[in-house]
């Protein structure tokens, strides 16, 4: 789309995400649109029906090809990039370095080649493996757990020499991030929820886990893109700076469902190694990453995020349940379940945990 075809005057700026029309994605389009940026979204396959996106432009493209994104940067226009295309850990290993480390390269060669001013990539918190000592901050030690861990910081790496090369490249690092449109592993939990079930958890749930609202994951990216070069072109831990233990914050929901039920707390060992069985037996929607370490304490350090006055808006409790109240109103029971556990924005196939949900609905 030319400059002469825009419509919006008051524009902010020209922004294009890739991995548009996923979860994280399709809020980034939808709120940089809202700010009065011309927004494009670029990914492998179209939003979807039911998705608000008047005022969105869609591109259809892989970042695995580099002439592919320069294209979409040339028709686009756009003055500045959220990289958030990537893949699931469920994704085999080859595919996940192809997406994560070879589309960041090539995401931020056709930047350059394009002048475009800044680029935001979003990493993950899975950078860092786990801790014993928290809170985890910018400074940790990286240790990625699995192919999806350690491709990201390869791909940290990469923005890293981009940057040496004279471009603005800020790196986010979110926690684990819900909110409407979100389900995934969290509609195996929202649907034991409806169902009246009780929730079993990996561990005794005495631990802390921190989690995050995608509204102020993107309010984090707007600053990226908008503040100082100087204060920006860095790194940062992306968390709410409100949360309790896996038992009293998963117990939100639960509470607003109203169905007298509970999180119930389970050996950790016992049940880890039960869903590695069933993992391995594609019985289970559950992935290393998730069951691992979800009896672990896990938080991150958002100071360093806040001097620049971010803040987050949500608790872990209020993102759970407001994701929990988009279920209830928006979720239809009727679609198809993905087996593959690729999309966050689907339903994942429960397998052997439909059988467990029957069982603790009569505890």
């Amino acid at each position: 789309m030319s400059d002469s075809e825009r419509t919006s005057d008051d524009s902010s700026g020209s922004v294009l995400v890739t991995g548009g029309t996923g979860f994280l994605g399709l809020h980034t389009c939808q709120y940089f649109r809202d700010q009065g940026w011309d927004v494009t979204a670029f990914d492998l396959k179209p939003f979807e029906p039911e998705d608000d996106t008047d005022g969105i432009d869609f591109i259809e493209g892989d970042v695995r090809r580099e002439e592919s994104v320069a294209d979409a940067l040339e028709e686009s226009g756009a003055t500045a990039v959220v990289h958030a295309a990537a893949a699931l850990p469920l994704w085999d290993a080859d595919r996940i370095r192809e997406t994560t480390i070879d589309g960041t390269r090539n995401v931020l060669w056709a930047a350059n080649e394009h002048g475009v001013d800044r680029v935001c990539y979003i990493s993950s918190t899975a950078v860092y493996g786990t801790h014993d000592d928290h809170p985890i901050t910018e400074e940790s030690s990286l240790d990625g757990v699995g192919p999806y861990g350690e491709a990201k910081i390869e791909a940290e790496k990469i923005c890293q020499d981009f940057r040496r090369m004279g471009m603005c490249v800020p790196i986010l690092r979110p926690k684990t991030f819900i909110g409407p449109q979100r389900l995934g592993v969290f509609q195996v939990l929202f649907d034991w929820i409806e169902d009246g079930a009780n929730v079993p958890l990996v561990g005794w749930g005495n631990n802390k886990y921190q989690l995050l609202h995608v509204h102020d994951l993107v309010t984090a990216i707007e600053l990226m893109l908008t503040g100082d070069e100087a204060d920006v072109n860095d790194t940062f831990n992306v968390g709410t700076d409100e949360f309790g233990t896996m038992k009293e914050d998963f117990q939100a929901p639960i509470d607003y469902a109203g169905t007298d039920k509970r999180t119930i707390g389970t050996p950790a060992f016992l049940t880890v190694a039960v869903l590695r069985v069933l993992e391995r037996l594609n019985l289970s929607p559950l992935y290393p990453w998730v069951y691992e370490t979800a009896h672990e304490d896990s938080y991150v350090s958002v100071e360093k995020l806040k001097r620049l006055d971010w803040k987050p808006e949500y608790s872990n409790e209020e993102a759970l349940v407001e994701t929990y109240k988009w279920y209830l109103e928006h979720y239809d029971a009727d679609q198809e379940a993905d087996e593959t556990g690729l999309d966050h924005r689907v339903a994942w196939d429960q397998g052997a945990l439909a059988a467990a949900k029957k069982v603790s609905q009569r505890i």
